[in-house]
């Protein structure tokens, strides 16, 4: 499972001119599914970024995480995240999780966050989504539960 963590100020996802979720202060995540992905990778990923330390404290550091600043998170599934670039000019799609697998998965991801207490807000899965943000920092990460155990 890949992510893309985005600390925001505010995001919003829109499907045919209708907004489907948005937050103010907290995470934008971009979730791929791999096809080999299973829910130890959703629980390992949602514990994870909810605790990641990359929020200022009182001294301007990076100490402080989602949970401690009672922020929510904005979850898009992207399953062009697994797009394979090397060869060609067209990307492959073959480690992508079929979109059954995927949607069962990408849901399962959202409720191991909802477990946490975390507000949360999502996208539509397999539609045509416009993503809006404004980046707080900025400060963009990615993790990939494949690599970054």
């Amino acid at each position: 499972m890949k992510a893309v963590i985005q600390r925001v100020s505010q995001a919003r996802v829109t499907v045919a001119g209708e907004e489907v979720g948005s937050i103010g202060k907290g995470l934008l995540i971009l979730l791929g599914v791999h096809l080999e992905d299973t829910e130890k990778d959703t629980k390992w990923l949602a514990q994870k970024i909810a605790n990641l330390r990359i929020y200022d404290d009182q001294q301007g550091h990076l100490n402080l995480s989602l949970l401690d600043i009672d922020g929510a998170m904005l979850i898009v599934s992207q399953f062009t995240l697994l797009g394979n670039c090397r060869k060609g000019r067209r990307p492959s799609w073959k480690n992508s999780a079929p979109p059954e697998l995927a949607k069962q998965l990408y849901e399962d991801f959202i409720k191991q966050v909802e477990k946490l207490n975390i507000t949360t807000a999502t996208g539509q899965f397999q539609a045509m989504m416009e993503v809006s943000l404004i980046n707080d920092g900025p400060v963009t990460l990615i993790l990939d539960s494949r690599l970054d155990r």
